[in-house]
């Protein structure tokens, strides 16, 4: 199972990646954003079950930037409904 879990995890992170270096996403977007954070915290969760600190780290730090990016963007879009 945490197999499973650490190549979804890789799969959307890298999905994300790819999609974003070939022109198919904006890496300023909600998907993008969304598909790093969804990734990055289920391999930081695999991480902290292995006790695999480093990745606990890296993974934790790209889960917390997505985040607020993500936030960012959906509070930007906020702003922008809000003065028509």
């Amino acid at each position: 199972m945490t197999q499973l879990v650490q190549l979804a995890g890789a799969a959307l992170v890298l999905a994300g990646f790819a999609a974003s270096q070939i022109g198919w996403v904006d890496t300023r977007s909600a998907v993008y954003q969304t598909v790093n954070l969804a990734g990055s915290l289920l391999l930081t969760a695999v991480a902290v079950t292995g006790r695999l600190y480093g990745f606990v780290l890296l993974n934790g730090v790209w889960a917390v930037v997505s985040l607020v990016a993500l936030a960012r963007i959906i509070f930007s879009r906020e702003k922008h409904h809000g003065e028509r």
